[in-house]
């Protein structure tokens, strides 16, 4: 959100992503503004001309690479009241220019030469935190797309030990060990940080948010992905990420999925308590709470227009921040421990253009006492 609509209601958090790119070899650029001379697929990392792909210099190009996440954590820490930091990190796809899916496992988490900066990449992102208090995200999607290519991590090959032998010489180059690698290394670079890995619904191959099939074990289907977790260094972590869509309900009925909308009355599939008992086995099958992330922004007083229009504002409609910020009682039933509302593209209902929804559905939610969601 905007810095002006983070301070119009007492929000707890404010996330970012970490994406887009790496650095051009093994170690962080010098210098924003010079020395770095090899193209990262893109852009490399200089941002003397604007437009740097590496996170490291998303700021003025005279400050030290790295400045954009330690200001992203002093600006949290300042807002009135305080709010805690969330990174997203996610880099293997936009950074290793293979195919969505099964080839980010198979060809980006396999090379041992792409992984080195990887691994020395997230290395980099933690000394920015330090001693910081922050949430961490690993990688969304990444997970749900290693359980579907083989069920146990274990047997998935990665380069860990072989591309960072700094700091996980020990561990399996499998993909197993690349997660236990990566929250491994929150602990030594960043001690006071809260880590989790990303839980996607469809990563059985059975997409249970989308599920119209009362007849669906799933509660069985997130044992499953907690399982696969576990085993990823999830049991090691502090909370999992979880989510509801990745776009708006309306715009993916603009492009034709008939069951985004999810039945506020739970009286059809699908619907919010489905996707609760699905939160609720897997944090309980995992022993960690959940947060949810990404929640779309969408207002049902907003008219779809479809197709999409080529410019200008673009709002669609979607009941999630109405159903959440109204039956917080649902989550904390299910062990989530928070909410956060964000677009997913940008394409999609932000807080500055939802008419005001989650603002004024925030300040109502707190100023009725709010619901503890620690259970």
């Amino acid at each position: 959100m905007a810095a002006a609509t983070a301070t119009q209601a007492p929000f707890d958090l404010q996330y970012q992503y970490v994406s887009g790119g790496l650095q051009d070899g093994n170690g962080p650029c010098a210098s924003c503004a010079s020395g770095c001379t090899s193209n990262n697929g893109a852009k490399n990392c200089s941002n003397a001309g604007g437009g740097c792909a590496w996170w490291g210099c998303w700021q003025y190009d005279q400050d030290p690479p790295g400045e954009y996440v330690r200001t992203f954590d002093a600006t949290c820490a300042g807002e009135k009241p305080a709010q805690v930091p969330m990174i997203t990190y996610y880099q293997i796809l936009q950074s290793s220019g293979v195919t969505e899916g099964a080839p980010e496992v198979t060809q980006a988490a396999t090379n041992a030469t792409f992984m080195a900066r990887y691994f020395a990449d997230w290395r980099f992102l933690l000394q920015q935190i330090g001693m910081t208090t922050a949430l961490l995200h690993i990688e969304p999607d990444f997970w749900g797309y290693a359980e579907q290519h083989a069920s146990d991590p274990t047997t998935e090959q990665a380069a860990v030990a072989t591309a960072n032998a700094t700091d996980c010489g020990s561990m399996p180059n499998t993909i197993a060990g690349m997660g236990q690698c990566m929250v491994a290394m929150v602990r030594k670079y960043a001690p006071h940080a809260l880590v989790a890995l990303h839980a996607s619904a469809w990563s059985t191959n059975m997409d249970v948010a989308g599920n119209t099939d009362p007849s669906l074990n799933v509660a069985g289907e997130a044992q499953k992905t907690a399982a696969f977790l576990t085993a990823c260094g999830e049991g090691s972590a502090d909370f999992v990420v979880v989510e509801t869509s990745d776009r708006d309900a309306g715009y993916y009925q603009c492009q034709g999925r008939a069951n985004a909308l999810w039945d506020a009355t739970n009286a059809t599939l699908p619907n919010y308590h489905q996707d609760f008992a699905w939160v609720k086995a897997l944090t309980e099958a995992l022993n960690k709470p959940a947060l949810y992330w990404q929640t779309p922004l969408g207002n049902m007083n907003d008219a779809d227009v479809c197709p999409e229009p080529s410019s200008g504002t673009i709002t669609w409609h979607d009941n999630r921040v109405d159903y959440f910020l109204g039956h917080m009682s649902e989550l904390a039933g299910a062990h989530a421990v928070g909410a956060a509302f964000g677009a997913g593209a940008g394409d999609q209902t932000t807080p500055e253009t939802d008419g005001g929804n989650l603002v004024t559905k925030a300040k109502a939610y707190y100023a009725a006492g709010g619901q503890a969601l620690c259970q």
